[in-house]
């Protein structure tokens, strides 16, 4: 279960598959991200039907893994950005939905008449 006050943040280079959990965190570590802070880290492969998250969760390093059969993950372009996500759009990327088109709505709480 994923809180959704947690940070998310999409890399947009592809990488290598083969890389553990430690690996993928050594590139953020690379890239002056700071691995232990409990923010996740969603990795894309150069196709794109594969993802990988990567996080900490305060006890040890967690590992998420998805690879799609007939379809693919909606990717932002590929370039050397970082894009932070939202849980909603986290969500919607993970069951392959257009997570670009996710946006918070703000509304007032609803308040009853006495």
């Amino acid at each position: 279960m994923i809180p959704s006050s947690v940070k998310v943040f999409l890399v947009g280079q592809p990488v290598d598959f083969r890389k553990g959990p430690d690996n993928l965190l050594s590139l953020m570590r690379e890239a002056d991200c700071d691995p232990f802070s409990g923010a996740l880290y969603v990795f894309r492969a150069k196709r794109a039907d594969r993802v990988k998250i990567v996080w900490c969760d305060g006890s040890g390093i967690c590992l998420y893994a998805k690879r799609l059969e007939n379809s693919s993950f909606c990717w932002p372009q590929i370039g050397a950005v970082r894009v932070q996500l939202n849980h909603a759009q986290l969500m919607a990327l993970l069951e392959v939905l257009g997570w670009k088109r996710v946006r918070p709505i703000n509304f007032r709480a609803f308040v009853s008449a006495r």
